[in-house]
C-alpha cells in the first residue's frame, strides 16, 4: 500500500483532519514537507510519520489510522539545516 504513496499527497487523520503534504517516503517513514511542519521551534524541520499507521492511500489523500491530534504526538523530527 505504501508504493502507492506519492509527493504532495495530502496526509489526513481518521478524523478527516490535514495532518501534512508528502514530500517524500524513505526508510518505512513519510517525510512530510516543511512548509507543514511543526509550530514555533519545530518550524522549518522535516518531520516523518511512521508507514505503519497508514490506513489506506485512495484518491489523492494518505489516509491515518490514528486521528491527527494523536497522529502529530508520533511525529519524528528531522534536524536537516537544509
Amino acid at each position: 500500500m505504501t508504493t502507492n504513496i506519492e509527493e504532495h499527497m495530502e496526509v489526513i487523520g481518521a478524523d478527516g483532519v490535514h495532518v501534512g503534504t508528502v514530500d517524500s517516503v524513505e526508510g518505512g517513514r513519510i517525510k512530510l514537507t516543511k512548509k507543514d511542519s511543526g509550530e514555533g521551534s519545530h518550524r522549518g524541520h522535516h518531520h516523518y510519520i511512521s508507514t505503519a499507521l497508514v490506513a489506506e492511500v485512495e484518491g489523492g489523500k494518505v489516509r491515518l489510522s490514528a486521528n491527527s491530534d494523536v497522529a502529530v504526538m508520533f511525529e519524528e523530527e528531522a534536524s536537516d539545516k537544509r
